[in-house]
Order: structure tokens, then C-alpha cells, then sequence
């Protein structure tokens, strides 16, 4: 019997590429939420917050050669928010 074509779709991405696609949305959320800041409009941390601690644990079930692939992406999420703050700061 034949498997189904696309059968490797069926099973959703795989952790690392869920994970890549995360970091992904956060960075697009921090940049909204930056230029929301600078514009003057005051933001709801609340849901960052979840998205980054839920980040944090996804990162954490990878295999250790996944999540060091990724860690460049991290870092620049990290340096999202390090300049979110600044521009909440500076507001």
C-alpha cells in the first residue's frame, strides 16, 4: 500500500520550524509595538509577555543542535525588546 502523498504535512511542521516561525511573529509584534510607542499610544505588555515566556519554553524541548541554530534569531528578539524599552523610556 501506498502512503499518502504530503503524509509529512499532515504531521505540521517540525518543532524547530514552529519555534523558527514564533520568533518570527514576536520580532513582527515588537516592531508594531515600538513604532506604537514612538507614535506616543501606550501598550499592553501582558501578551509579549506570554508569547516571550511561551517562546522560552518551545526553545526549550529542542534538541540542543536546533535551538543553536536559532539562537541568532533570539538574540535579535532580544535586541527588539531592549530597544522597545528604550523607546518606552524615552516616551
Amino acid at each position: 500500500m501506498q502512503s499518502p502523498q504530503g503524509s509529512a504535512r499532515l504531521s505540521g511542521p517540525s518543532p524547530a520550524v514552529a519555534v523558527a516561525a514564533a520568533i518570527a511573529a514576536l520580532d513582527g509584534t515588537l516592531v508594531v509595538a515600538r513604532a506604537l510607542v514612538e507614535s506616543g499610544r501606550r501598550i499592553d505588555l501582558g501578551g509579549l509577555e506570554r508569547d516571550a515566556v511561551a517562546l522560552c519554553a518551545a526553545v526549550l524541548v529542542l534538541d540542543v543542535a536546533e535551538a543553536r541554530r536559532l539562537r541568532p534569531a533570539i538574540e535579535a528578539l532580544r535586541l527588539q525588546v531592549d530597544s522597545l524599552a528604550a523607546s518606552m523610556r524615552a516616551a
